[in-house]
């Protein structure tokens, strides 16, 4: 799912929103693309019922979605299961999202740093012209 502009912009003007369920390391992928100069927004849109809340808080250039099942939520955060269903559901809201994203990744069984790799490659090798 690769969208394309006419325009690139430099990655200190491309803004990027990253969604996914909970646990699937929206933040540590936010931060570490930050510390690597991007714009970055979380626009949580699990958690929302507005299916398209990623677009109209973000307006990114790129979506970035990154996925997790039920079992790697347990293994990231044991303390904070709310059952199966709560992925089921969160996955329903970000339905909308999962289609439009420019970047599908699924995190079950990647290290931080290939979670990573994979996102900066794309966006170098995608989006920011040098």
């Amino acid at each position: 799912m690769t969208n394309t502009h006419s325009v690139q912009p430099g990655k200190e003007s491309l803004r990027i929103a990253i969604v996914g369920p909970c646990s699937a390391g929206k933040t540590t992928l936010g931060s570490a693309l930050k510390e690597a100069g991007y714009t970055v927004r979380q626009p949580a849109q699990e958690h929302s019922l507005a299916p398209d809340m990623w677009h109209r808080l973000s307006r990114p250039d790129v979506l970035i979605y990154l996925d997790v099942d039920y079992e790697n939520t347990l293994l990231r955060r044991p303390h904070q299961d709310g059952g199966p269903q709560r992925i089921t559901d969160q996955n329903k809201r970000l339905a909308h999202a999962r289609e439009h994203c420019d970047l599908y990744i699924d995190t079950n069984g990647l290290t931080l740093e290939e979670v990573r790799a994979k996102a900066l490659a794309f966006l170098e090798g995608n989006w920011v012209t040098g």
